[in-house]
C-alpha cells in the first residue's frame, strides 16, 4: 500500500434519467460550449479509460469470475473464515494483499459516484457493464463484512506480516487475521465511509437489481446509525491503523455519508443532519479543502451543491445548501490557475501537488471534482463563477480538469504516462508483488524478494495502474523499491475513471440520481 499516504492529507437528486424534451434542445447549446459536435468521442480519454478500469480487475480477491488478466488467479478464498464469514471478495489495496476496509470503501463511494454521473458516457465507450461489475464486486465483501448492526469488518490481513512478504497473492499461505469496529471500540470514519459506498451503490443497481439496492441501503442506514451513535476515530480505537491509513477526523465522512444517504432515500432527516448544527460543526464553510480518502468535505459540497443547482423548491433555497455551494465554489476558484484566489500547490507546468506520497491523488480527485461541476453549470445554464471579482466560465474549469488528466497522460516535461499501458512510455517497474512475479512461478513469501529487487521490468504489464506519481520538480524515478512514486492504488483507480468517464464525451449532468 502507498505506505505513507498513509497519514491522512487533511486540509488544504435523485438518478441517470435523461431528461427528454426540452433536455434534449438544451443538449446542442451545451454542446457548442463545450465545443464538441454531438456524441464525439476523445480517442485518448477513450483509450485511458478502457486500460483504467482494468486495474480493477487486477486487484480482485477471491475467486474470481470470468477473468481477463492472464497472471491473475484465485486467492482469499479463504478470507474471513476465522469468524465464518465470506470475506474472499473485495480488492487487494495497493501493491501489497492488504484489504483496507476505509480506502476500500472511499473506491466505491468514488466508482458508484462515477456511474451515476457519467453512467452514459462510459457505456459510450463499452465500459458501463465493467465498471458496475467492479463495484459489485466490492459491495459484495462490504455487505458480508457487516454481519451485525454495530460490526464492522475494516481490515483483513495483519499489514506488518504482509509487508514481510513478496509473493503472489494466489501463493498467500499465512494467517489473514481480521479486525472490527463495533460499538465498543468504534470507528466512525470508517462505518461512514461505508454508509457512503453502501448508499451511493444502491443507486446504482436501482433499476438493474432492486433487491441487492434495498440491500446495500438496509446496511447504509445501519451503518450510518452506528457511525453516528458511536462516535470515535479508530485510530484511537485501534492505534495500529495510524502507520497505514490514519485518520485525522470523522466529521468528513458523517456529513458524506448523510448526503448520499439523503440522495438514496430523499429523507428529509438526512438533508437537515448536513444542513443542522452538524454541518457547522464539521463542514469548514468557506475553507477549501484537498478531496482525497481521507478527506471527503470537498467532495460532499460538490454533491451538495447539485441539489442547489437541480433541487426542487425544498433545496435550491436552502441556506444550508448555499454555504455547501459556496465552499465548492472556493474550491473551484482555488483550483483554476489564473485565479486571483488560486492555489500554489502546483508544480512548475501545472499539476496540483500536495503530497511526494501517492502524489497524483489530488490533482486527479480535483480534477474528478471540477468535471462535475462544469457540467453543473453547464445543464443549469449557470453563466459563471464568481472568484474574488473575476469571472469564470464552465469551460475554464473544464479546461483545468483535462489539464491535470494531460498531464496524467503525458503532456509533462518527462513525456511519460503515469497510467500504465498508456502511450509508448509508461513505469515499467510498477511497486506491485503480482505484476512483478512469473505467473508460472510460485515463490514464498520470502524467496520472492528477489523479484523485488531485480532490474528486469515487470514481466507483467499492470495495466491501468495510475502510479503514485511525480515529485514536486516533476521528477520520477521508475524503481520497484520506490513504493513512495512508483506504487498504485485502487482508490486512485477509482478517481481517475471518474475524471475519464467526464472527459471522454459531451458532459451533461442527469438532473436527478433515481
Amino acid at each position: 500500500m502507498p505506505s505513507s499516504t498513509n497519514n491522512k492529507e487533511k486540509q488544504i437528486s435523485t438518478f441517470p434519467i435523461r431528461l427528454k424534451n426540452q433536455w434534449e434542445l438544451n443538449r446542442i447549446e451545451v454542446q457548442g460550449v463545450l465545443g464538441m459536435a454531438a456524441g464525439a468521442i476523445t480517442q485518448k480519454y477513450s483509450d485511458a479509460l478502457k486500460l483504467a478500469v482494468q486495474f480493477f480487475d487486477i486487484q480482485k480477491s477471491g475467486k474470481l469470475v470470468d477473468n481477463k488478466i492472464s497472471w491473475r488467479g484465485d486467492s482469499g478464498l479463504k478470507d474471513g473464515i476465522d469468524e465464518k464469514l465470506d470475506l474472499s471478495k473485495g480488492m487487494y489495496d495497493a501493491g501489497d494483499h492488504m484489504k483496507f476496509g476505509f480506502p476500500m470503501a472511499f473506491t466505491a463511494t468514488v466508482l458508484s459516484w462515477s456511474i451515476l454521473e457519467y453512467g452514459d458516457q462510459m457505456d459510450a465507450v463499452n465500459q458501463l457493464q465493467t465498471a458496475q461489475g467492479s463495484l459489485k464486486w466490492i459491495t459484495d465483501f462490504l455487505v458480508n463484512a457487516h454481519p451485525k448492526d454495530n460490526v464492522l469488518y475494516i481490515q483483513v490481513g495483519d499489514p506488518k506480516k504482509d509487508h514481510d512478504c513478496w509473493n503472489r497473492p494466489e501463493d498467500m499461505t499465512g494467517k489473514r487475521p481480521l479486525t472490527q469496529i463495533n460499538s465498543s471500540f468504534p470507528g466512525t470514519e470508517v462505518a461512514a465511509e461505508t454508509a457512503a459506498a453502501m448508499a451511493s451503490a444502491s443507486l446504482v443497481f436501482k433499476k438493474s437489481d432492486a433487491t441487492y439496492s434495498a440491500t446495500l441501503l438496509k446496511h447504509a442506514k445501519q451503518l450510518f446509525t452506528f457511525a453516528d451513535k458511536n462516535r470515535g476515530s479508530y485510530s484511537q480505537s485501534i492505534p495500529e491503523v495510524q502507520e497505514f491509513y490514519n485518520s485525522t477526523g470523522y466529521g468528513d465522512e458523517l456529513l458524506w455519508a448523510a448526503a448520499w444517504l439523503y440522495h438514496a432515500t430523499g429523507d428529509q432527516s438526512y438533508l437537515d443532519y448536513v444542513t443542522g448544527t452538524n454541518g457547522e460543526e464539521f463542514a469548514q464553510f468557506g475553507r477549501p479543502t484537498w478531496f482525497s480518502w481521507d478527506n471527503k468535505l470537498a467532495g460532499t459540497q460538490v454533491l451538495l451543491s447539485r441539489l442547489s443547482f437541480f433541487g426542487g423548491k425544498d433545496t435550491s433555497g436552502n441556506s444550508g445548501l448555499q454555504k455547501y455551494r459556496k465552499t465548492a465554489e472556493a474550491v473551484m476558484c482555488g483550483l483554476l490557475p489564473n485565479s486571483p484566489t488560486a492555489t500554489t500547490s502546483r508544480t512548475e507546468n501545472g499539476l496540483i501537488w500536495v503530497s511526494e506520497w501517492n502524489a497524483l491523488q489530488h490533482p486527479v480527485s480535483s480534477a474528478f471534482l471540477a468535471a462535475l461541476y462544469s457540467d453543473y453549470m453547464l445543464t443549469s445554464r449557470t453563466s459563471k463563477l464568481e472568484c474574488d471579482g473575476d469571472s469564470y466560465k464552465a469551460s475554464d474549469i473544464r479546461k483545468f480538469a483535462r489539464s491535470q488528466a494531460n498531464y496524467v497522460l503525458g503532456e509533462n516535461p518527462l513525456k511519460m504516462s503515469y497510467l500504465v499501458g498508456y502511450g509508448d512510455k509508461y513505469p515499467k517497474y510498477v511497486h506491485h508483488r503480482g505484476a512483478s512475479i512469473p505467473a508460472d512461478e510460485k515463490p514464498n513469501c520470502r524467496e520472492g524478494f528477489k523479484y523485488l529487487n531485480t532490474t528486469d521490468p515487470n514481466p507483467n504489464v499492470a495495466v491501468g495502474a495510475l502510479v503514485g506519481g511525480p515529485f514536486l520538480n516533476e521528477t520520477y524515478v521508475d524503481a520497484r523499491n520506490n513504493s513512495m512514486q512508483g506504487e498504485p492504488s485502487t482508490y486512485n483507480s477509482a478517481l481517475i475513471v471518474g475524471l475519464l468517464s467526464g472527459l471522454v464525451t459531451t458532459s451533461s449532468a442527469v438532473q436527478s440520481f433515481t
